[in-house]
């Protein structure tokens, strides 16, 4: 996962410091740096990012006001070098400051900051949807969460078995469809299987029964699948 990031400050000086400390650290993507405000709203019009680097005194428009017009649904780490303007960026629920001069290990810090909350951004994302979008035969099948009965695993391609409907054919690995399913609902117990928790009628010696069948509980996945299934049924 990498953080999409411009950076904006009148200073040229900073603006380096700011690139030179992005290109050391492999989950920022720094896109562009900004001199002038109006160069940034206009690419941020067309080009959505993850992070600002925003210092907080500018000719025109002070970084704080930038934020406001501009920063809605993105992360901002202002910079400036005095301390007693750094109150106001967390008024704007701004995610960290940086002091002038800047120095790597707090930079490091600030940034891990916005890694961190975007991942639980995802996060949250993933456990409140209630459906995912499938591509198959060049379109996409919408399919509610509750009507997946398990995922079975074919060579290149994972089986969907649906409630009332004939399987669904993906061309997808697990690994990827696990990141797309929110992980309090959804287990692998099986290199070959994965499983709504809700759905589990009974689990006994590494066998799992769930639809009048029987699922096989794979060594590497049993510890994993235990804890997340005691910690739902108590």
């Amino acid at each position: 996962m990498k953080l999409k990031a411009i950076a904006l400050d009148d200073d040229l000086f900073y603006l380096k410091v700011v690139e030179t400390f992005c290109d050391k650290i492999d989950f920022i993507d720094l896109k562009k740096t900004f001199a002038k405000s109006e160069d940034a709203m206009e690419y941020l019009e067309k080009f959505p990012v993850d992070l600002i680097f925003l210092d907080i005194q500018m000719p025109g428009i002070s970084g704080l006001d930038f934020y406001k017009k501009f920063g809605k649904n993105t992360m901002a780490i202002f910079t400036t070098a005095h301390a007693e303007f750094a109150i106001h960026g967390f008024e704007l629920s701004a995610l960290d400051y940086l002091l002038k001069p800047i120095v790597f290990d707090r930079f490091l810090v600030a940034v891990q900051k916005a890694l961190d909350s975007l991942r639980l951004k995802i996060q949250s994302n993933i456990a409140h949807r209630s459906f995912l979008n499938f591509r198959v035969d060049y379109g996409l099948i919408k399919v509610e969460l509750s009507e997946i009965k398990w995922v079975e695993a074919m060579d290149d391609y994972l089986q969907i078995h649906l409630q009332n409907k004939k399987p669904l054919v993906v061309r997808k690995t697990m690994k990827s469809l696990l990141k797309r399913l929110p992980s309090s609902e959804f287990v692998r117990i099986h290199r070959s299987f994965i499983v709504p928790l809700h759905k589990i009628q009974g689990v006994r010696h590494k066998i799992v029964f769930m639809d009048q069948k029987e699922f096989p509980i794979g060594t590497s996945y049993e510890a994993d699948f235990m804890k997340l299934f005691l910690s739902k049924t108590g």
